[in-house]
């Protein structure tokens, strides 16, 4: 078989299904790829795990969401916290055994010495990176109805990365 030929056999069917996709009305695309190329910028650049954690944290929450509204029926109850958390679990765990890193966490108005807490900078990362992302379809909704029902150009998306970076600088900062 001729290389042209098997190149063929191989194209026509990934160029079918390109063919055949819909347009997906999802929660935020942009969101989720802005999520993994932060998190991909962030771990070539140096940054700590904390850090990282926050953007893979985010782009778990944003992939289950999108896959969640991809879906045009609901099959079981609570159908997209449920693909949500099954993205988060299939994400965030995976990838802790790379990036685990305890850190102590002091806080002294706790008791009468204070007290220190072991904290896993990844998983508190992707805890937050996960939170930010719930919220910030309801915080766009709130800018918008302060400013009469209008939005800014790419509101959501700006919004999310803006919290999403200054959440990444905070956790790099103090863990």
């Amino acid at each position: 078989m001729s290389m042209s030929t098997m190149k063929k056999r191989l194209l026509l069917p990934g160029g079918a299904l390109l063919a055949m996709m819909q347009t997906v009305s999802a929660h935020c695309p942009l969101c989720t790829v802005g999520a993994a190329a932060a998190a991909g910028g962030a771990a070539y650049f140096g940054v700590g795990k904390g850090a990282i954690g926050v953007f893979i944290g985010a782009f778990a929450v944003s992939m289950g969401w999108w896959i969640g509204n991809m879906l045009k029926r609901q099959y079981i109850p609570y159908q997209k916290p449920a693909l949500i958390l099954l993205s988060v679990i299939t994400t965030v765990l995976p990838l802790a055994p790379l990036l685990s890193e305890t850190r102590a966490l002091y806080i002294p108005w706790i008791g009468a010495y204070g007290k220190t807490y072991a904290l896993n900078a990844y998983y508190a990362g992707a805890l937050l990176g996960g939170a930010i992302t719930c919220m910030t379809p309801w915080m766009s909704r709130k800018m918008s109805s302060w400013r009469g029902n209008r939005t800014l150009p790419y509101q959501g998306i700006v919004l999310t990365l803006a919290l999403l970076v200054g959440a990444g600088a905070i956790m790099q900062l103090l863990l």
